[in-house]
């Protein structure tokens, strides 16, 4: 396999950050998902998910060695290319300069965003994981966050020993990203979603609280068809 990473389709640069941002700010369903190695289906699951409407999928698998997920994430990002969608890689900024990904996601006691940016350079769209209001209020303030995920509004197994937070977080970020506008005169949109335990039936729920994109995980990973799973997710989440 070549050791060059994925061409832009547009030149590195303003451009190439401005369209990575446009698809970020119109991103509603950010899907999570393993490298599959029980199943062995990654390739197919990856086709299904972007096909379904996933606008984001992130790589994030703790049991596969550092060239097991290089493979991999090259894999994730030929796929997300056809659908003209992002890409993200988890925790690794190492490994998202090597493949060069769209997106790098860390979580509180990872890289530091300002690191991350001075590893990955401006192109590279940084995400963070909040599980507090203090933490969404330090992502939403950060000038080297693009968007920040808040949760998990249920425990999953995805996060063991990671507490719920509720909806009344989801509640709570919604209000804090509202009121920003009056505080400062050019608030810089940072999108945000809820994540943790979000399936079709609690959708609703989130959305009502306030949220406008979600992440999800078993939702579309552990569906019998992850197309339609997908697909189904993102007819009931805004436009």
């Amino acid at each position: 396999m070549t050791e060059s990473t994925r061409a832009p389709s547009v030149p590195a640069g303003p451009a190439l950050r401005s369209a990575r941002t446009e698809k970020l700010r119109a991103a509603r369903l950010y899907v999570c998902t393993d490298a599959r190695r029980d199943r062995g289906d990654l390739e197919d699951f990856l086709h299904a998910a972007y096909a379904g409407g996933a606008d984001i999928v992130q790589l994030r698998d703790k049991s596969i060695d550092t060239d097991e997920e290089i493979a991999a994430l090259r894999l994730l990002s030929r796929v997300a290319a056809e659908y003209d969608a992002l890409f993200a890689v988890n925790d690794r900024a190492d490994i998202a300069a090597l493949v060069g990904a769209d997106v790098f996601h860390g979580g509180q006691h990872d890289l530091s965003p300002a690191r991350a940016r001075r590893l990955l350079g401006p192109d590279v769209l940084i995400g963070r994981s909040t599980h507090d209001l203090d933490q969404a209020r330090v992502a939403l303030e950060d000038p080297d966050v693009d968007y920040f995920c808040t949760g998990p509004v249920w425990a999953t197994p995805t996060k063991p020993g990671r507490p719920a937070t509720g909806l009344e977080f989801v509640r709570a970020v919604a209000e804090l990203t509202r009121a920003r506008p009056a505080a400062e005169p050019e608030p810089r949109a940072v999108p945000w979603f809820a994540i943790g335990g979000i399936d079709e039936t609690r959708l609703p729920e989130v959305l009502a609280a306030g949220a406008r994109g979600v992440v999800v995980v078993r939702a579309v990973t552990e569906a019998p068809e992850s197309r339609l799973a997908a697909g189904q997710l993102r007819s009931l989440l805004p436009a």
